[in-house]
């Protein structure tokens, strides 16, 4: 299906590569997470299975599909999230650089600061911007200044000439984009090689989507990126590649999500190869 042959009549208008800005051709020639036969448990609900796919280094990785798919469970497996939610079980291997991070020597904690994570809704502690930033560095014993770590982490999440002078006040007073780019700030602090992003755009308005857009592209040169979005617009013009999750009905009729198709962003919206595919991002359905 080219951009051509779109079917008409479902608003589907879309540019791919938006937000790019100038970065390398996608590649999976470095590869962060390599996940295979994903099954994930919610006591005896089987909420996805067989997942695999691989994640490639400094790239932005972009999971859509229906609600009630598996993707935000598939990114929580990515730093053991899962790991926090009762009766929740993982099977099937999570491979960061080669190792096994559901192996029982790996630390969680360790992962979840090497792998950091920005939520649907913004979520600050109600501290000053400044211990807001600060919070990670100090409880990791990270050396340096903490002010210029701070500055750092700031800048990095281009919300620094907007706080550099309320660094005091109370991080709940910032605006809702403001609080997000915050989040965004105290997750790189810790300077984890990977963001995940679950759908931190939901909860804002398009200026600020567009912010949190810009501010991705930017990161990317830096940071591995896995962003859960139901904004296929948005997926289109950040991402490199996305993985397409949808849900199947067994005979019983439970619902698993499943992965139907991962490849480069600009194949998956110009030329997917499953018809399910097809219609997800033409609007027949999701």
């Amino acid at each position: 299906m080219t951009k051509d042959s779109t079917p008409q009549g479902h608003g589907f208008s879309i540019a791919l590569g938006g937000g790019r800005n100038g970065r390398p051709d996608p590649s999976l020639d470095d590869p962060v997470f390599h996940i295979s036969d994903l099954d994930v448990w919610y006591g005896d609900h089987q909420a996805v299975r067989d997942v695999t796919l691989t994640i490639g280094r400094r790239q932005i990785t972009a999971m859509i599909g229906p609600s009630g798919c598996g993707k935000s469970t598939v990114i929580r497996c990515l730093n053991r999230m899962n790991d926090l939610i009762p009766g929740a079980r993982v099977v099937g291997k999570v491979a960061y650089h080669g190792e096994d991070l559901y192996d029982a020597e790996v630390d969680p904690i360790e992962v979840r600061r090497r792998i950091g994570m920005v939520f649907q809704k913004p979520n600050p502690f109600p501290k000053s911007v400044y211990d807001n930033v600060a919070y990670g560095p100090r409880v990791n014993g990270m050396k340096g200044s903490l002010d210029e770590l701070v500055e750092e982490a700031l800048t990095g999440a281009a919300l620094w000439d907007e706080v550099k002078d309320k660094l005091k006040a109370n991080a709940l007073a910032l605006s809702g984009g403001q609080q997000q780019r915050l989040c965004i700030a105290r997750a790189i602090a810790v300077k984890p090689e990977v963001i995940l992003m679950d759908e931190p755009c939901s909860a804002l308005d398009p200026i600020a989507t567009a912010k949190i857009e810009d501010l991705m592209a930017g990161l990317a040169s830096e940071f591995t990126i896995v962003i859960v979005t139901h904004n296929m617009q948005q997926a289109a013009r950040i991402s490199d590649y996305t993985a397409f999750f949808t849900s199947d009905v067994d005979e019983k009729g439970v619902r698993h999500g499943r992965l139907v198709e991962y490849e480069t962003t600009e194949k998956i919206f110009e030329n997917p190869a499953d018809k399910r595919t097809e219609d997800y991002i033409t609007g027949r359905f999701g």
